[in-house]
């Protein structure tokens, strides 16, 4: 199986040589603000409302000083941006109060933050701290399962999973290029087997092409 993600990871690597995350910030707060408002939102909806929320409320102190009202008012557009909005303020106040306004650069850390589950953590971990990290988005779950890597829908269960998997180098690069790929040709809704360079090593379709 080892082998086959390796191959996984070359053909993706090579299909989407610059693996980056789709998410614009300019620090690793912005980053995790970012990120948790992406939960049921789009990439390019929360690119559209973080401008102005950062040139508002640029820093941990600056959220943690706001009252969730004024947080609320600039992400209404995100969906559930009530929840978000007093997720932000109690995260950046911990953020303040225990940790010195640095995000965390451990995931039992990150995840004790409001709001921060381990997809986010895991983010962080690989994009801000370059650290092996396993981002388990519906996109990653859903090529795994595919492929045959995996058999689960769970998070915890995908990320235990692929850690043992994926060469720990490449893991966060592959999970952003799978996002890449999910939404361009192994989408959801149906998947372009027919054009897929992860075709000739794919479980599904293998199975669908009999």
């Amino acid at each position: 199986m080892k082998k086959t993600v390796v191959a996984a990871v070359q053909l993706l690597k090579k299909e989407y040589p610059d693996a980056i995350c789709s998410l614009c910030y300019d620090d690793p707060f912005q980053l995790l603000v970012a990120t948790r408002l992406s939960a049921q939102c789009t990439d390019a909806r929360v690119n559209m409302v973080t401008p102005d929320l950062f040139a508002a409320l640029p820093d941990p102190q600056s959220f943690k000083s706001a009252t969730v009202e004024t947080i609320e008012n600039y992400i209404k557009s995100c969906g559930l941006y009530k929840t978000k909005a007093k997720d932000l303020k109690a995260m950046a106040t911990v953020l303040c109060d225990k940790f010195g306004g640095k995000v965390p650069d451990n995931i039992e850390d990150l995840t004790s933050l409001p709001g921060i589950g381990r997809k986010t953590a895991n983010l962080i971990m690989g994009d801000v701290y370059k650290k092996p990290a396993v981002v388990c988005d519906t996109h990653f779950i859903r090529i795994c399962n595919r492929l045959g890597f995996i058999s689960t829908t769970y998070p915890k269960k995908v990320e235990d999973i692929m850690r043992k998997l994926l060469p720990p180098s490449e893991s966060s690069d592959f999970c952003h290029r799978t996002v890449l790929h999910g939404r361009a040709v192994c989408t959801a809704r149906k998947p372009y087997c027919e054009k897929c360079v992860l075709g000739g090593i794919c479980k599904f379709a293998k199975q669908n092409s009999k």
